[in-house]
């Protein structure tokens, strides 16, 4: 038994090397977008439209699935096929970059983010949702757009499709959460 204690060590430390590399290589960075670049979801080059955009790291691609705006971003994650792979997914912050030409060093982790429903902007799909890296500046974009602050835990397709049938502003905020209403 003595002479097995050293074997299993190193099969840990083994093991554990090995989960710290994938752990840390699974955290890709944002990667830059280029003129040439096409929306996953609707094929449209993505530096052509306004407003926020989304990319995405899936567990079976090593590149970024990009997007032209935060919306199709999010309703292709919301797809029970993809809820399961993704690794991590980044959207710009429109506190810190212009809304007419996001820049590719405002991008933050989409999960951290704050998000502004029912504001007055439009993205490349009409309305989009307004991420920002602090609650602060969501609080100062929606009191001059309009609209109410959300988190990425409260993005779902119900609200997805609430903000692709009314258009975002055109709906009283009341009723963004209101699951039980349809």
């Amino acid at each position: 038994m003595p002479a097995l204690l050293p074997i299993l060590a190193l099969i840990i430390l083994l093991m554990t090397g090995c989960n710290n590399a994938t752990d840390s290589a699974e955290r890709m960075p944002p990667q830059p977008i280029s003129g040439d670049d096409i929306c996953h979801v609707c094929g449209m080059f993505i530096t052509e439209f306004e407003g926020p955009k989304g990319q995405a790291f899936m567990q079976s691609h090593s590149d970024a699935r990009k997007f032209c705006s935060t919306l199709e971003m999010f309703v292709f994650l919301q797809q029970p096929e993809n809820q399961t792979q993704l690794r991590h997914a980044y959207v710009h912050d429109a506190g810190v970059t212009p809304w007419e030409a996001p820049k590719d060093d405002a991008f933050i982790p989409a999960a951290d983010a704050w998000y502004v429903v029912g504001h007055d902007r439009r993205g490349s799909m009409g309305h989009t949702l307004a991420p920002f890296s602090s609650h602060e500046h969501a609080e100062q974009f929606a009191a001059v757009h309009g609209g109410e602050i959300i988190t990425y835990d409260d993005i779902d397709l119900e609200l997805l499709a609430r903000l692709g049938r009314h258009e975002g502003a055109a709906m009283p905020p009341t009723q963004w959460h209101n699951k039980s209403e349809e």
